[in-house]
Order: C-alpha cells, then sequence, then structure tokens
C-alpha cells in the first residue's frame, strides 16, 4: 500500500520548517504501478467560472523535488527557489499566466507539491532562509489576517507525481475559496471535486446558518476557513467538540468499541480516563480536545505505524463525523450517518453536500472509508485542473 500521507509528507515538513503554514490532507492510495511513469505529465487548465477572464486567473505550481523546494516555470521545468527571486516589494513573481483564450497546456515535472491558483491578484510569495539555512518559500495562509495573501482570492490542489504515477486531491482541509475540480485519464477514467450548480454559494449560506460557524465565513464570501483555524483567530470555540466527546468517553466505559484496520480489528474501552484498545497491538488515547479532533492530531496524531495511525485516523473521522457514540463498528462507511448530530463538524458537511460525487476533504481524515475527493492513476497520461462556475 502507498500511504499518501508519506508521498505528500516531504513538501510538508520542509514547508515546517521554513514556517510556511502549509498544511497538506491526509489520505491514503493504493495499487501497485504497472509500469515506470513518464518524467513529465501533460497538464490542462480550464477556466470556467465565468466571473474572472484568463487574464485575471494566474497559476503557481510549488512544491518539492526531493529533498529541494521547487516551482515550475511556464515551460514546465522546475527551478529550485531562491532568495534572489525576491523582487524590490519583497516578493517572487512565480506566476505562470494563462493563455489569452482557451485552455491552457503545460507540462507537469515528477515532484510533489500544489497548483495554487489567484484571481484578480497574483499571490504574494516571499522565499526565506529556513532552520537548515536553505531557501524555503513561505505558502499563502488565507486563515491568518495578517498574510499578505489575506485579501486574495486564491485556491489549490495537491499532487504527488512520480515514478509510480499521480496521486492528486482537491482540498478544503485548511479553507475554501475557489471550486476545483480534477480529470485524471490513464488506465482509468476519473474526476473529483465537481460542485453542484450553485454549491459554492451554498456552502456559505450553510455555514451562515450555523451559528458555531458563521464567523469563519472571511469577507463577502471571499472564503471560508477551516475551524480548526478559526480557533487560532478566536472565531471558533474551543471547547466546541467537548460535550461530543464527553459523550462517546461516557458511552465506551461500559461497553467496547469495535474497530477494523487492515491490520485487524482493535477492541477498546474506556478505562481510567484513556480509550485503550487491544487486538493486533495494544494501542491507547487520551481524552482528545477539539483541536485534536478538529486538527486529527495531539491525541489523535496517527503514526504511520500500521497499528496506533489506523486506530487514530477512524476515531478522527468518527468525531469529526459524529458517529462515534452509538456506532460501536467503525469507520461508518454510510454517508446518511453522518454529521447527524448538532455538534458536529458543520464545515465538513458542507463540503461534502456541494459535491457531485460526495466526496471532499473537509478534515485531514476525511479519506477514512474513501469519502476524499482523491484520485491516483499508476499510469497517468494526463490531468486536467478546471476552475468550476461560481
Amino acid at each position: 500500500m502507498i500511504s499518501r500521507r508519506k508521498l505528500l509528507g516531504g513538501i510538508a515538513a520542509s514547508a515546517a520548517a521554513a514556517g510556511t503554514g502549509l498544511a497538506l490532507a491526509g489520505g491514503r492510495a493504493s495499487g501497485a504501478p504497472s509500469a515506470k511513469a513518464a518524467a513529465s505529465l501533460p497538464l490542462t487548465i480550464v477556466n470556467k467560472t465565468g466571473k474572472y477572464e484568463n487574464g485575471s486567473v494566474w497559476l503557481y505550481i510549488v512544491g518539492n523535488a526531493g529533498d529541494q523546494q521547487v516551482r515550475v516555470t511556464p515551460d514546465g521545468t522546475t527551478a529550485p527557489v531562491a532568495l534572489s527571486d525576491n523582487g524590490s516589494d519583497g516578493f517572487t513573481d512565480y506566476a505562470i499566466p494563462l493563455s489569452g483564450s482557451g485552455d491552457t497546456k503545460l507540462n507537469l515535472p515528477q515532484m510533489s507539491g500544489r497548483i495554487y491558483v489567484a484571481l484578480g491578484s497574483k499571490l504574494k510569495l516571499k522565499v526565506v532562509e529556513d532552520g537548515a539555512g536553505k531557501a524555503a518559500l513561505q505558502y499563502p495562509a488565507g486563515w491568518v489576517s495578517g498574510d499578505p495573501n489575506f485579501d486574495i482570492m486564491h485556491d489549490c490542489a495537491e499532487f504527488t507525481y512520480n515514478d509510480s504515477g499521480m496521486f492528486c486531491n482537491t482540498t478544503m482541509v485548511d479553507m475554501f475559496s475557489v471550486p476545483l475540480s480534477i480529470h485524471l485519464t490513464g488506465a482509468e477514467d476519473q474526476t473529483t471535486g465537481t460542485l453542484k450548480d450553485g454549491a459554492r454559494d451554498k456552502v456559505f449560506s450553510d455555514l451562515a446558518g450555523v451559528d458555531a460557524f458563521k464567523k469563519l465565513i472571511i469577507g463577502d464570501n471571499l472564503r471560508v476557513i477551516a475551524p480548526g483555524h478559526g480557533m487560532a483567530s478566536g472565531l471558533f470555540a474551543e471547547d466546541y467538540f467537548a460535550s461530543y466527546v464527553d459523550q462517546v468517553w461516557d458511552a465506551y466505559g461500559s461497553k467496547d468499541l469495535k474497530v477494523t484496520t487492515n491490520a485487524g480489528t482493535f477492541t477498546g474501552r474506556v478505562s481510567d480516563g484513556k480509550f485503550s484498545f487491544t487486538g493486533p497491538a495494544s494501542v491507547s488515547f487520551d481524552k482528545p480536545s477539539t483541536k485534536d479532533v478538529l486538527f486529527c492530531d495531539g491525541a489523535l496524531a496517527a503514526p504511520n505505524d500500521g497499528t496506533t495511525g489506523p486506530v487514530a485516523a477512524i476515531l478522527g473521522a468518527g468525531f469529526n463525523r459524529s458517529t462515534l457514540h452509538n456506532a460501536d463498528a467503525q469507520p461508518t462507511t454510510d454517508p446518511a450517518a453522518f454529521y447527524g448530530e448538532d455538534v458536529t463538524n458543520h464545515y465538513a458537511k458542507a463540503m461534502h453536500a456541494a459535491t457531485v460525487d460526495g466526496k471532499a476533504y473537509g478534515f485531514a481524515f476525511d479519506d477514512v472509508a474513501e469519502f476524499a475527493s482523491y484520485i491516483q492513476d499508476t499510469a497517468p497520461k494526463e490531468i486536467t485542473l478546471t476552475l468550476t462556475p461560481f
């Protein structure tokens, strides 16, 4: 099994070292490559926003090639990011303009990273020196009011393209602003991320109708930020999930929870304040905070160890989807059972309700039971990123 967290982990680690605030969505990929992928993959950018002409849309492809942070040039080659790339205003200009009209054709080299789109204004990206003395790019953080890109409409898709194939997803783990879809052709023909007609507006209206989440909407529907990031800005309650976590802890103080993973089935019960499991291995978890639930970290941190990690991921999904308290066999796989409680991740709920296929990356473990907007192909031929209608 190929771990998508492992494939994309390099760029996240480099970004963290530079203090960039980059957080990649979690996920898992499976399948073995039948042949080595080509050195580059045809990439088409389609602008169907209906609101922004091609001349008002800019593209940025940034990430890691090996242990080096790179950006992709308009001719489809990678170039290392460098401090000297910063201009007189203190920022780089790594923008790739779209074609004057119609679709934009590019070549995507092998690397892991993000494809950013900026609408109306170019992004302000700065190269800094990381803790190891290497050049590192500061990525946009649309959830931080002091970020130079805070007032710019932008969004991104994530990918890893290597000898094993293409692994990619749209993501709302940090925020949602520009509706994007990915079409990947190769051994299969796959599309994910496409929103229903009028769904962008509905995301904002749905969240505006939930008191605990309405403050996450930035500007005049410029974007909505994920609740975990909202906590850091004082826009979301730090104890939001506390009552639900207590409900789960109380429920399993007197009965067992079965968690099935690739390693086997774990049986858990709450004792002495910890949720302890036996099975293929003995693992235990402290009671998580709201921050732990939303970031799927802290008490719910998921190491890539095949035992603690998968159980943590399934617990994290159960908390966000509010299925843990009454479904004692996890993971829950029926989406009709998700987000049914008053205390739930209404942000992720709105994202899933918006997409044609019901899949989205609304939180880091949204790939549990394959509900993430993630696709892969071990023999890819072409990828298309579409800015879909507003």
